[in-house]
């Protein structure tokens, strides 16, 4: 015979009371309807502090629009080391130097008074923020990292790392320890994940963050091709969750005029957009934005994300880790 753990039934009585009285219901609990906003927009290159006072305003617009989760683009605060121009620092070309410099100083300390503006104006909203920067730690200067920051009204409460900077990144930024892989619940809002830019082309990785089961996936991006947008959409469908991949809009005239190294001649954007959230049927709900700065917004009902998780769970009933799972040994 088994043994049976019963609760005595007051207990049980003042439980019932308490989930009632916060309004619980098992078949809607943390499936609410979340509007999402995905701010396409320059930053104030190699300003921090202007690209800091751009963000607020562009957060507060979105949240004017019933946005709750608002994603801004790779890099934004306060540039993305763009292959485009960035070539000549592996050789050590003329204003590397300075470049690096304005870099390190345009930077965000998670510590520091810019994550705390940032964090004053999600609480001020109401809203949750993902936001790509160059991060640096201001007490052991050196480094600079590619960061994703998940801010809310409390402070950050998610930051990942880019695990493998791409091609010319990795003259600018150190890689990631791969420690912060994961989903973090947001009050109110979503469970939320993601990974930056070309590390959603790494199905191990992607596999990492799957696992805590996002709702909503989080893709800030450099890539403004064609394929990426294919590539959106093909997770959406893998992760059954909504994906909200943003770009840059960089037109050359965004460059201040003592921008350390030579542009090169006759491109007049370096980074034309593409902003859009991918439902997780892999249908494209909202966008794709290009050449211009805009918001695109979309309500997301997480009732969705559960219903594709029915037909196809990658890390549930789809998942065979057994045989899968990158230790596994296949027998000689």
């Amino acid at each position: 015979m088994s043994a049976q753990l019963a609760l005595p039934r007051p207990v049980v009585e003042e439980l019932v009371r308490a989930t009632e009285a916060e309004g619980y219901s098992p078949e809607v609990a943390g499936f609410d309807s979340v509007c999402v906003a995905a701010v396409q927009a320059t930053p104030v290159i190699l300003d921090a502090d202007a690209t800091v006072d751009k963000a607020i305003d562009l957060l507060s617009e979105a949240a004017d629009a019933g946005a709750t989760l608002v994603v801004f683009p790779e890099c934004f605060v306060s540039v993305y080391p763009s292959g485009a121009w960035a070539a000549p620092a592996a050789s050590w070309a003329q204003g590397c130097d300075e470049l690096w410099e304005r870099m390190w100083a345009s930077s965000v300390d998670v510590r520091g008074p810019l994550v705390a503006r940032l964090t004053m104006a999600c609480a001020e909203l109401g809203v949750h923020l993902a936001i790509g920067v160059n991060e640096r730690e201001d007490d052991r200067p050196g480094s600079l990292y590619n960061t994703l920051l998940v801010i809310g009204g409390e402070g950050v409460v998610h930051r990942h790392r880019k695990l493998m900077p791409t091609m010319h990144e990795r003259v600018f930024h150190g890689v990631g320890a791969g420690d912060d892989l994961g989903v973090v619940d947001l009050a109110g809002s979503a469970r939320v994940g993601g990974l930056i830019c070309w590390e959603n082309r790494m199905p191990l990785a992607r596999w990492r963050v799957y696992e805590g089961g996002p709702q909503i996936w989080l893709a800030p991006t450099a890539d403004d091709s064609d394929g990426w947008i294919a590539s959106m959409r093909h997770i959406a469908i893998e992760a059954g969750a909504f994906v909200v991949s943003v770009p840059q809009y960089i037109p050359a005239s965004a460059f201040p005029d003592d921008f350390p190294l030579a542009l090169p001649a006759g491109v007049d954007v370096f980074g034309r957009g593409g902003a859009c959230i991918v439902s997780p049927g892999g249908e494209v709900v909202a966008g794709p934005l290009y050449d211009q700065e805009g918001i695109v917004i979309a309500p997301c009902d997480l009732r969705e994300a559960l219903h594709a998780k029915r037909y196809f769970d990658v890390v549930g009933h789809y998942g065979r880790a057994d045989v899968l799972a990158p230790s596994h040994q296949s027998p000689a």
